[in-house]
């Protein structure tokens, strides 16, 4: 791995290391992208500049990482990135607050122990490449980096390189194309885009956290900090500072500052306005100083966390367009689901912070217009146009400014990290460069991404190693979906008593031949008897925002009295054979002295939506199902679903799931016409997909996750044991015999959730090696 070919030069020690992939950049695209291509089986190192993993979610910036389940339900990414926050959560007493500023370094334990634990992968920190030497203008023969403290230079050899710097500085250095700033909106017609071209970026940030010490605390600001006194700045222009236990994303600067030149001027400049920020709550707002009484400052972060500098010019320019038209790429290998979040350049100077921000709530014309997703990224926008063995991720990918506005957040960055690493990986396995992957690789790249747990939109399992593919399923039991009851009245208040001030959605999975009558549980505070329309409409899957996807299938109207906690019939009665294994969608049109009850709890893949504007639906709440009720019982979690090649409710929920009123434990099982050989098994369960993953609390095992699990396989006519799993908490699993079995039936048995009365699994895969 290490040549090692060391010499004192001016006092520095000189080092050469070969691999076959250098992945420069340690935050989590860089982390993620750096794991895949090891776990693949090819020689990795990964160079990062911080003593710690991360970037801006580490302990050093503690941005949370976002991504689609911010905005969809059951959206949330998979794959490395997921392992790492799963096992955070399952580790860390650290409970999240609203936004910034929480994460403490239990976090970058995480993924320095995966580093530590994966085999193939070489790791050096506190590490800045300062040169790239070129075997020819388009093929890059290595990169140098210097070893902070250590007077150290490392030059390292690779046959493909991956750029996750975030700044872009191996693609400058090696003298690609890039861009910076703002495109006009007659390059692209972009509708987020300006008028006029300019320099202008999104800012950078730091953040804070207070503690509450129990007792009260004064702070007087230092006479160097920014001194705020117009309650306007805060409330009238989008820079709410109500959660006072962590720091806020608007705390932003850029123009007239160049966000990579400057950066520690911005990193000044921003201590000065956190420090007056925490003086207007502190001593100045006449509400807040009363909250904030009791908290003292507990942390200031020191490193300016970036949104944007240079974005490298791949294969392909992914432009506004793309996430708005949903564009289906060939070559798709991560998705994204943020709305269009573009910053006012200037941050804490422009003013208001951001359009979406400044709106009521944040649900204005403005967020109507930018909301996206989820949709599919292209490979080919992680390849640097015209460059043999160069590849990136991160926020320096090939995008336009507007397009960086969704695909900039870590949870998006992290995946097209995975991507990146595994198509690197596949390139030096087939002997390929990098650039030559998208048209004669990708399909493998793609099944690869999916088996490590990836999800994409319009890929799904057909992998012909994958010995399930040709079984069938059967099971001990399968639940089915009868509805959900509202939460108790005494705790009903928010959304559980919403009123259908817009239009509302439900989604109902198809498994039965009708629809024979729905029971919505509706109440009203009017003193008379109200009325709302109902429809019911089929729906391509579970993120089909259309507020008119179609003629409806029935359509009624319903009558409500007044009082609360009401159920109220509607007789469909609709043959609905030809939808099964699909979904259809149960909305209420607006009526604002009408209120829709939201569920206790959620079935699993049933959610809601409301009406947001511009003929388009949103997630509604933080992933709430409304309280319903289905004559018949619909068989929606049957065991074939493990067999469907999707791992997450999408077209249907594609999940079996055992029937919650019989014990465990329960069991699936497959069989096959002919035995086949099994030296691997693949499980993939359920939990963390629903919700954002600041939604979970401190030292949290998913309930849905099966905890004790045994796999059994038919030999010479009884049932033998070949491997169990106890004590797990993570979605993806394997389960490796210590011998391959030859049978024609396996069986995998849920001993013990986390908590959940049903067994419950998305997708198992077999194979022989």
């Amino acid at each position: 791995m290490s040549n090692m070919a060391e010499a004192a030069a001016g006092g520095y020690r000189s080092v050469e290391e070969q691999y076959d992939i250098v992945v420069c950049g340690g935050g989590l695209s860089g982390f993620c992208a750096a794991v895949a291509a090891a776990r693949q089986g090819v020689r990795v190192c990964i160079v990062q500049d911080r003593p710690v993993f991360g970037g801006n979610s580490s302990s050093e910036i503690r941005v949370p990482p976002q991504g689609a389940a911010s905005f969809h339900a059951y959206a949330r990414e998979t794959g490395i990135i997921s392992e790492l926050l799963i096992e955070e959560r399952a580790r860390n007493h650290e409970q999240p607050t609203w936004d910034n500023g929480w994460i403490n370094s239990v976090w970058d334990l995480v993924q320095y122990d995966m580093a530590m634990a994966t085999p193939n992968l070489t790791f050096h920190l506190n590490t800045s490449i300062t040169k790239v030497i070129m075997r020819d203008e388009r093929t890059i023969e290595a990169v140098v980096g210097r070893v902070s403290h250590a007077e150290t230079v490392l030059t390292l050899r690779a046959h493909t390189f991956i750029d996750c710097t975030g700044d872009g500085i191996v693609a400058a250095l090696a003298g690609c194309e890039w861009r910076m700033g703002t495109e006009g909106r007659g390059e692209f017609g972009e509708p987020h885009a300006p008028e006029q071209a300019s320099d202008a970026v999104m800012g950078n940030s730091i953040h804070f956290k207070a503690k509450d010490t129990g007792h009260p605390v004064p702070f007087a600001a230092p006479p160097w900090a920014v001194q705020y006194d117009d309650p306007d700045f805060f409330y009238k222009q989008g820079r709410w500072p109500g959660e006072i236990r962590s720091g806020y994303w608007w705390i932003e600067l850029s123009v007239p500052w160049h966000t990579i030149y400057d950066n520690e001027k911005l990193r000044h400049e921003l201590t000065r306005h956190v420090l007056g920020i925490w003086d207007w709550i502190k001593n100045k707002d006449p509400e807040l100083k009363i909250a904030a009484a009791n908290y003292a400052l507990d942390w200031v972060g020191q490193v300016p966390g970036k949104r944007e500098s240079r974005r490298i010019m791949g294969q392909y320019l992914m432009t506004e367009h793309d996430p708005l038209n949903k564009t289906i790429f060939s070559d798709e290998i991560a998705y994204g689901g943020w709305f269009i979040d573009l910053h006012e350049p200037g941050g804490l100077l422009a003013p208001y912070s951001e359009k979406a921000a400044a709106e009521v709530g944040g649900a204005g014309v403005h967020m109507s217009k930018s909301y996206v997703g989820p949709y599919g990224i292209p490979l080919r926008i992680l390849i640097a146009k015209e460059m043999n063995n160069l590849m990136m991720a991160g926020r320096n990918v090939s995008v336009t400014h507007a397009a960086l506005g969704t695909v900039r957040v870590m949870g998006t960055t992290a995946v097209m990290g995975q991507a990146a690493g595994t198509a690197a990986a596949w390139a030096v396995r087939s002997g390929l460069s990098a650039r030559e992957v998208p048209e004669r690789a990708v399909r493998d790249v793609q099944q690869a991404l999916l088996r490590d747990g990836c999800f994409l939109p319009n890929v799904v399992n057909e992998d012909p190693h994958d010995l399930a593919r040709t079984a069938s399923a059967s099971a001990s039991s399968e639940a089915a979906l009868g509805g959900g009851d509202p939460a108790p009245e005494e705790t009903a208040g928010g959304l559980q008593r919403g009123a259908l001030g817009k239009r509302r959605g439900q989604w109902i999975a198809v498994g039965a031949d009708c629809i024979d009558r729905l029971h919505l549980c509706l109440g009203s505070e009017s003193d008379t008897v109200q009325r709302v329309e109902a429809r019911l409409y089929a729906v391509d899957h579970l993120w089909d925002y259309r507020v008119e996807p179609g003629d409806p299938l029935a359509a009624a109207v319903l009558t409500v009295e007044p009082g609360s906690g009401r159920w109220v019939e509607w007789p469909v009665g609709l043959d609905v054979s030809a939808l099964r294994g699909r979904y259809v969608r149960l909305d209420l049109l607006a009526n604002p002295d009408v209120s829709w009850h939201a569920a206790s709890l959620v079935e699993p893949g049933h959610v809601s939506a409301y009406e947001l504007g511009n003929g388009i639906m949103r997630r509604y709440g933080s992933g709430t199902m409304m309280s319903f009720r289905i004559e018949p019982p619909q068989p929606c979690y049957g065991p074939h679903s493990v067999l469907s090649g999707v791992t997450r409710p999408y077209r249907s929920p594609n999940l079996w799931r055992s029937d919650p009123e019989r014990p465990l434990p329960q069991w699936l099982e497959l069989s096959w016409e002919e035995k086949v050989e099994i030296g691997r098994i693949e499980l993939t369960f359920p939990g963390h997909l629903l919700r954002d993953y600041r939604a979970y609390p401190a030292l949290y095992r998913d309930p849905q996750c099966p905890k004790d699990v045994v796999a059994e396989a038919y030999v010479g006519g009884s049932w033998i044991e070949i491997g169990r799993l106890l004590g797990n908490y993570q979605q993806k699993r394997a389960i490796v015999p210590e011998r391959t079995v030859y049978t024609d039936r396996l069986r995998i048995t849920v001993l013990a959730t986390n908590g959940d009365p049903s067994a419950a699994i998305y997708e198992v895969r077999c194979y022989s090696h």
